[in-house]
């Protein structure tokens, strides 16, 4: 079992977690990411690592309550237990001293991003940092972003903090102000970041975003988070989670992530019921 030792609440419907998981967090990297189930009975979900602390043994994730399992998730409280949380898995970040860089966070995507932006300041480099969401109310982290960046542009959709545009408005000017970016690494919905990839190769300007496809085991056995990268079959949770974005073939995995929404929606609208479901084990969910 894992206890929460923090619960934040960052934004309308976005939650954060620090978790007392000692073997996960000395092992963590940038880029990685967790699968953690509530309970028994429980689906298993993929998280990114948002951040860790060696030292307290702690892991940090940032999640939105979009479906049942999250919704659920965020009713837990400080002190509460979490059933399983596996990890680290996936390929870190590959990092090291590219020169200068442009990490691009959206939405819950700035959480994950920041502690890829942290690394590549540490080992050198001047990092460009991008975040924006829908509107102000829905962004966080502006200040871990300024600290883990060289400079921090920000932006929301609406105008309603900041400056108003997309991320990928600001993301033009920069490449065009910086003239020679080696590497662009990009994590939020999978729209913004197909609309940072088709703005890239423009510039052909590598980029890398991070594919949080539906995964069950997260070990490459089911299958479930495959992607085409380059024509090729890849599992995002072993060969990932991290890929050439200019590689990956969007429009599947637009229609893969849209395959379950009706099951998605009919298990949230019996959570917000207060309806079990008795699955065949026996169990109740």
């Amino acid at each position: 079992m894992y206890r929460i030792l923090n619960k934040e609440t960052l934004a309308p419907t976005i939650k954060l977690f620090e978790i007392e998981a000692p073997v996960v967090a000395k092992k963590a990297a940038a880029g990685q990411f967790i699968i953690l189930r509530i309970h028994d009975e429980g689906e298993r979900i993929p998280l990114t690592i948002a951040d860790f602390d060696r030292k307290k043994g702690t892991i940090t994730c940032v999640f939105q309550e979009v479906g049942k399992t999250t919704k659920q998730l965020g009713t837990l409280n400080q002190g509460d237990l979490i059933k399983d949380f596996v990890g680290p898995l996936g390929l870190p970040t590959h990092i090291k001293n590219y020169g200068w860089v442009i990490c691009v966070g959206g939405g819950v995507g700035v959480a994950p991003v920041h502690p890829i932006a942290r690394a590549l300041k540490q080992a050198g480099n001047e990092v460009i940092g991008i975040i924006g969401a829908r509107s102000g109310e829905l962004l966080f982290w502006e200040d871990k972003m300024r600290d883990a960046c060289s400079e921090l542009r920000v932006t929301t959709d609406d105008g309603s903090y900041a400056r108003k545009g997309f991320v990928t408005d600001v993301l033009r000017e920069v490449i065009e102000e910086k003239k020679d970016p080696v590497l662009c690494v990009a994590i939020g919905p999978l729209p913004m970041m197909r609309a940072v990839c088709n703005l890239t190769r423009e510039y052909n300007l590598k980029t890398i975003v991070s594919l949080n496809s539906i995964m069950v085991d997260g070990t490459g056995m089911c299958g479930c988070c495959r992607v085409t990268v380059d024509g090729e079959t890849k599992f995002a949770c072993v060969d990932g989670p991290e890929f050439d974005g200019h590689l990956v073939d969007f429009d599947e995995m637009a229609r893969r992530s849209a395959i379950y929404k009706s099951q998605e929606k009919q298990s949230l609208e019996q959570f917000n019921a207060g309806v079990t479901h008795k699955c065949s084990c026996g169990g109740e969910q």
